[in-house]
């Protein structure tokens, strides 16, 4: 039987990030890999990159080779020339020449994507199904499946004018204003752009230390070796825990420094695309579409029931809201395990 520090080292290894980058035509993509098995892909949306996964891949790489990335123009993924209006169909194919690279022995991927990147997945999906084995798509803001896509097209025109006009604040405003659900504001707020808000709370608020700080218990006699291996172990919590909250921080700076892209480039392009319902028909079989058990009244989880109607997929509901992946990653993780097997 594996001893603990065996255990231990083995479930270091496993989570162990391994960085690398690919080349795709317009850019170059930031690429993290964590784990051993069969590969899936974790799809970051909004401004969100590979980061908001960090938690949540360390979660499942005791079963899979989870890969997440920067898309391109995010980050550390960059653009070869000047940001222009992105597409689903060229993020769509930077996610197949990762899976193309790096799963094991040509065998196909499972991929996850939420919001922005959760129409990604559709499109890779109706385009490349054979690189994929499982897709879960968790809320996609396809205005076009809604009972009224102009009104939806104009929430997020409304929101790309007002941040080519007042700037990010006044964007997000807008997109709050304009996704609480209807007869009020409450619980409207359409983090799902970013998940900044829960993510920059995570990153400011205290984190607790793992005992690091906290008044010492009673030792019981213990020997003056074994206070010493205590405090030892006390510090290396309290560094550990500073390591993962300065972590939580860079990937808050860095989503914020991509929103100005995401809200003119992205925001629009990706919530308008008319996804191909027939080629999403013919592979039901491999989707999951994901909604928020807390945010079925706002625009993403409407839009996303609607797409499994229309396709025959499968549905499952995730913990949270619409940025459940950021409010509970644990939670959040073990659903995703489910769905994943199931």
């Amino acid at each position: 039987m594996p001893t603990t520090d065996a255990t231990t080292a083995a479930a270091t290894a496993a989570t162990a990030v391994r960085t690398g980058r690919l080349e795709a035509p317009g850019a170059t993509l930031h690429y993290e890999v964590r784990g051993r098995g069969p590969l899936l892909v974790m799809m970051p949306g909004g401004s969100a990159d590979a980061g908001i996964y960090d938690t949540l891949a360390a979660e499942l790489a005791d079963r899979w080779t989870v890969v997440a990335f920067d898309p391109r123009g995010y980050s550390r993924s960059t653009l070869h020339g000047p940001a222009g209006e992105q597409l689903p169909g060229a993020h769509s194919e930077d996610v197949a020449r990762l899976i193309e690279l790096l799963s094991p022995g040509g065998a196909s991927a499972a991929v996850f994507g939420s919001s922005s990147s959760a129409i990604v997945a559709l499109e890779l999906l109706s385009r490349r199904p054979g690189l994929v084995g499982r897709v879960v798509a968790h809320e996609p803001p396809l205005v076009e499946l809604l009972p009224d896509p102009a009104a939806g097209r104009a929430v997020f025109a409304a929101v790309r004018e007002s941040f080519l006009r007042d700037g990010v604040e006044a964007a997000m405003a807008t997109m709050a204003a304009g996704l609480a659900p209807e007869g009020g504001a409450g619980g409207g707020r359409y983090e799902v752009a970013t998940g900044a808000d829960e993510e920059s709370r995570a990153a400011t608020e205290p984190v607790e230390d793992g005992g690091a700080t906290a008044p010492p218990e009673e030792s019981g006699g213990a020997s003056e070796a074994e206070a010493e291996a205590e405090a030892q172990n006390g510090a290396g919590a309290g560094a550990e825990v500073d390591a993962v909250a300065e972590a939580e921080a860079a990937t808050v700076r860095r989503m914020m420094a991509n929103l100005p892209v995401f809200l003119e480039h992205v925001l629009c392009s990706f919530s308008g695309h008319a996804p191909d319902l027939d080629a999403l028909r013919a592979a039901a079989p491999k989707l999951v579409v994901g909604v928020g058990r807390d945010s079925r009244a706002l625009l993403p989880a409407v839009a996303a029931e609607r797409l499994a109607q229309r396709v025959g997929s499968a549905t499952a509901e995730f913990p949270g809201g619409h940025v459940g992946l950021t409010e509970d990653p644990v939670a959040f993780g073990a659903r995703l395990r489910e769905v994943l097997l199931g």
